[in-house]
């Protein structure tokens, strides 16, 4: 179905790396093209492409940017400039962990082939970006198969952000479970909260489902336990953008509100994230690095100002959900259950080489 709705978030086309720049949207589909690995760390930092799996693809593209015009010959200064290339890709943004992950197989991918020469591993570098393209849109279809089976017809939901194809590269998260679930035949509604400061729910979300033809009321961030209250809402999805071993789930400011508030309205609230997403390294969401935003973001809206000037602003961008508030997890390998930390080491054990 999305192969009509939607085209590529992000690509690598001649050269450059073609994104959609989500800041226009809803009102304009404009596309960048970033020709060197400066112009795609903006892109980035400035959220013309997010998502966290939209930022890994994004990294791997920004390394073939970074090596494309390398001239030298010395394996091993090359191998140091990759790193430092690497850490600068990595310096855009630090919640979202496939950024990291990805950065990680390209670093390991020149390693294990140092005994080649340097144009070689240029080709080798080349191919594994675009493995980590084709592995998105082939994991967000699998997690929106999984996912589907918890859409019950006539049902409603809720969702946060944007965990859609504009967050992937054209598919999506937790949007893909309703793009499947819609596929399937079944009928049901959402419920998709704006999400402050930069509303990616009006902007993005609201515009991908309503292109896909699902039904979609768009609410203010504030009106959710109303809504579920109301008995208006039978289960919330969410994307990630860090997942701890013990299932704790850093993503959009917001979702902690929203979990906590399904757990007292007795509402099964649903994490969709990739195997790049989760972060086996780290024991909980304590260790998980929150961003902090530009106090402009929460002051204002682009160019109209909202708030007095010199006001004090607290601007994360992401929150953390304990573990204990989520109901599952929905992966490509399938749906993990509490106990979280050992069913998350059960169900990726074939994934650990990965």
């Amino acid at each position: 179905m999305t192969k009509q709705l939607f085209h590529p978030t992000i690509c690598w086309q001649n050269g450059a790396v073609k994104l959609i720049d989500q800041t226009e949207l809803p009102l304009k589909t404009k596309y960048l093209y970033c020709r060197d690995v400066k112009t795609l760390w903006h892109a980035i930092k400035r959220l013309s492409v997010r998502g966290a799996p939209a930022i890994g693809v994004a990294a791997g593209f920004g390394v073939l940017l970074g090596i494309k015009d390398y001239k030298g010959k010395d394996n091993k200064k090359f191998l140091k400039d990759l790193r430092k290339l690497c850490d600068y890709i990595g310096s855009s943004r630090p919640t979202a962990v496939n950024l990291f992950n990805v950065l990680d197989r390209m670093e390991r991918v020149a390693e294990q082939n140092s005994h080649l020469s340097v144009d070689q591993i240029k080709k080798l570098l080349k191919a594994e970006a675009l493995a980590v393209y084709e592995e998105d849109r082939r994991v967000c279809r699998r997690m929106g198969d999984y996912g589907s089976r918890l859409i019950k017809n006539k049902q409603s939901i809720m969702t946060i952000c944007n965990a859609g194809a504009l967050a992937t590269v054209d598919y999506g998260t937790a949007l893909g479970v309703m793009y499947s679930a819609k596929t399937a035949g079944k009928k049901f509604h959402v419920y998709a909260c704006e999400t402050r400061p930069l509303l990616q729910g009006a902007r993005l979300t609201a515009w991908e489902l309503k292109r896909a033809k699902i039904d979609v009321t768009l609410i203010c961030d504030n009106m959710a336990a109303t809504v579920m209250k109301q008995g208006k809402v039978q289960a919330i999805f969410t994307g990630a953008d860090r997942v701890a071993a013990n299932g704790d789930s850093a993503n959009k400011i917001g979702t902690y509100n929203l979990a906590v508030l399904a757990k007292y309205h007795k509402i099964p609230f649903y994490i969709v994230a990739p195997y790049s997403t989760f972060d086996l390294k780290i024991k909980s969401g304590k260790e998980i690095p929150i961003e902090e935003r530009k106090p402009d973001e929460v002051a204002g809206f682009r160019t109209i100002r909202t708030a007095p000037k010199g006001i004090k602003v607290f601007n994360p961008a992401f929150d953390v959900t304990d573990h204990s508030l989520i109901s599952g997890i929905v992966t490509e390998a399938g749906i993990i259950r509490p106990p979280f930390k050992t069913n998350i080491k059960k169900i990726f054990k074939c994934y650990g080489s990965t």
